[in-house]
């Protein structure tokens, strides 16, 4: 009786290396470009160590636990010239996030106003909103900074002169002088208003399935209004409502008590955020414009105003358009904020200046510097990826 043999599986032929074969020259390139890179990296970095050992100059990050011996003009958080020079880098940083985070939530409104405006129906709005976007694209942002300063500090009264229009405001050439709540309970009302702003988001997003599911409306505006007022007084009342208002009064040559806006502060903040909102304006607009012309026609067609239309129906459509470079947008503030050490305002480009020129340490400085801004950046990159991900049209 015949036995049967299976028959043997075809074994693949044998990859033979030949120059002729290109994903062999392709791998071959790969690691010819990496090792020259590597070996560019090691000679950079071995030069750069040879020069600092020759000039007798320390190297490494022992510097930040030295004591600073400067002092900062403003801090967010408690500091003193008998502090580190690591906690002087990390108040700069602090003033840096703080002026990219106000300037980012403000350049963001005027520029969409500013955007809208330029496609408005009235004549001079549309022609002003223009001549706006224009003139601010076309002016460096240093002169623009420039500008404000010498505004604010040369032409504005002293301060036993200063302007009054609000009952606790002063405008004068040392700031803006405006009443400051103190007290223990101020703590807790700024966790009730951060507790109030998650349940908004919360609520959100519960309403909106809400709605998918069922078609009602739930009255979420009413809803974040009560939870913004009553979680911050909830947490006053917990607190033993232990809160009371500075107010700011002139006692010699200058205002006591009370919260400054410093004049360099004042002068980064609005050449930042004018600076910035005609780019964002001009995004704004296009992405408005990229949204069909039939969206509009069939909105207006239901009774809707233009108002509710361009609110309703056009901004959410536009938004997947104008994300993207919004983005840019908030990553250039960012990193314009490094202008500040022109005008004096003590950001961490500042401070590290001071520092690398107090302690030699050149180097370890600007690796500082950059680390700081890229990891803003990033951050700012991954918040604004998620979100145009979160409304990018999901397709079947």
């Amino acid at each position: 009786m015949a036995t049967t043999q299976k028959n043997a599986p075809a074994q693949a032929p044998r990859r033979r290396i030949s120059w002729n074969d290109p994903g062999f020259r392709a791998v071959v390139y790969q690691v010819v470009a990496v090792g020259l890179v590597a070996l560019a990296v090691w000679f950079l970095v071995s030069n750069t160590l040879h020069n600092l050992a020759v000039r007798n100059i320390s190297t490494g990050f022992g510097f930040l636990n030295r004591e600073a011996g400067f002092a900062i003009g403003e801090t967010p958080i408690a500091y003193s010239p008998s502090d580190t020079y690591g906690r002087a880098i990390l108040v700069g940083l602090l003033n840096t996030l703080r002026v990219a985070v106000l300037g980012i939530v403000l350049a963001t409104i005027l520029g969409t106003l500013i955007g809208i405006g330029r496609l408005s129906k009235n004549w001079l709005v549309a022609r002003l909103t223009s001549l706006y976007v224009e003139v601010m694209r076309n002016v460096p942002l240093l002169l623009q900074l420039f500008f404000w300063y010498a505004l604010i500090t040369e032409n504005m009264p002293g301060p036993r002169q200063a302007h009054n229009p609000l009952p606790g405001v002063f405008i004068s050439n040392r700031g803006v002088k405006v009443p400051e709540a103190v007290g223990a309970s101020l703590d807790w009302i700024l966790l009730g208003l951060g507790l109030a702003i998650v349940a908004t988001l919360v609520l959100g997003h519960w309403a909106r399935k809400r709605q998918h599911e069922t078609g009602q409306v739930f009255p979420l505006g009413r809803a974040a209004l009560a939870l913004l007022i009553l979680c911050p007084v909830v947490g006053w009342l917990l607190s033993g409502m232990q809160l009371s208002l500075s107010m700011p009064e002139l006692k010699g040559f200058n205002f006591q008590g009370g919260l400054t806006l410093t004049p360099e502060f004042a002068a980064l903040l609005a050449g930042l955020v004018i600076y910035t909102s005609a780019f964002i304006a001009e995004v704004v607009r296009s992405g408005i414009q990229a949204v069909n012309s039939g969206q509009w026609e069939a909105a207006s067609s239901l009774g809707l105003r233009r108002s509710q239309v361009l609110r309703l129906v056009i901004l959410p459509q536009a938004l997947r358009v104008i994300i993207p470079p919004m983005t840019s947008q908030y990553l250039n503030l960012t990193k314009n904020s490094s202008l500040a050490v022109a005008i004096g305002y003590p950001d961490i480009v500042s401070v590290v200046n001071t520092t690398l020129n107090q302690t030699g340490q050149a180097i370890e400085g600007i690796l500082i510097i950059m680390a700081a801004y890229l990891t803003v950046s990033l951050s700012i990159s991954i918040f604004m990826n998620w979100y145009n991900k979160r409304i990018a049209l999901v397709e079947r």
